[in-house]
């Protein structure tokens, strides 16, 4: 009886455009995470105003939903990738200086929570690499729990509850986590297979994830 020889080269051919997928991801992440920290670094030292903050936000938006999804697959794809991570870094300016001016240990707690997220992505990326479990079920509750998160910070800005801050601070932790293990999940088992929207995700998960552990910090660091 001959053997099929793409019963073994199909799954071969998987693993290694996997792999790809992988490194090309980890590779542009690791790019754009240093990009982005630059431009925040400009953007503290010209000490650029919440609304240039806030029109960088917007105009991330308006690449992550009109733009970086149609070119995807272009050449253009990379570009628009740094473009949309360095809006992002330029648009946290606003916040660092908050803390470098408020705190006397403003630089420490921006450190630790760098320090603290990459901790926690490191190691739960790589619980997902070593265990390759699938974590597609999460997405559901995750997308539930962030409109979740969203509502209350809303109510939070319209009630003015300090408390509430704090709580919504400590779950958008947690969602993140679990958002950083539902995205490396998809990567390995397929539901991504675009190594920039891939990129984006995660890259995603990373910067709210220090945003709100630096609020969390902040608030029970206090001013020395």
């Amino acid at each position: 009886m001959s053997q099929n020889p793409y019963a073994v080269a199909r799954p071969s051919e998987s693993v290694l455009a996997t792999n790809k997928l992988i490194r090309n991801t980890y590779m542009l992440l690791s790019m754009t995470l240093l990009f982005c920290a630059a431009m925040a670094a400009v953007s503290v030292v010209v000490r650029a105003s919440y609304g240039i903050s806030m029109v960088c936000s917007i105009a991330a938006l308006v690449l992550i939903w009109f733009v970086i999804p149609r070119y995807r697959n272009s050449t253009a794809a990379l570009p628009l990738t740094f473009l949309f991570t360095g809006l992002l870094g330029f648009g946290l300016g606003p916040m660092l200086n908050y803390y470098l001016t408020t705190f006397s240990n403003g630089s420490e707690l921006i450190l630790t929570a760098a320090g603290g997220t990459g901790v926690i992505f490191l190691g739960l990326s790589a619980y997902v690499m070593t265990t390759r479990k699938d974590f597609s079920f999460m997405g559901g509750f995750l997308f539930v729990g962030f409109l979740v998160a969203i509502i209350g910070m809303i109510a939070a800005m319209i009630f003015s509850i300090p408390g509430m801050y704090l709580a919504i601070s400590a779950m958008m932790i947690l969602l993140m986590s679990g958002f950083i293990l539902f995205d490396t999940s998809r990567i390995i088992h397929g539901g991504e297979t675009n190594y920039v929207m891939a990129t984006i995700s995660l890259f995603l998960d990373i910067l709210i994830l220090f945003q709100h552990l630096l609020s969390l910090l902040g608030a029970f660091a206090g001013d020395d």
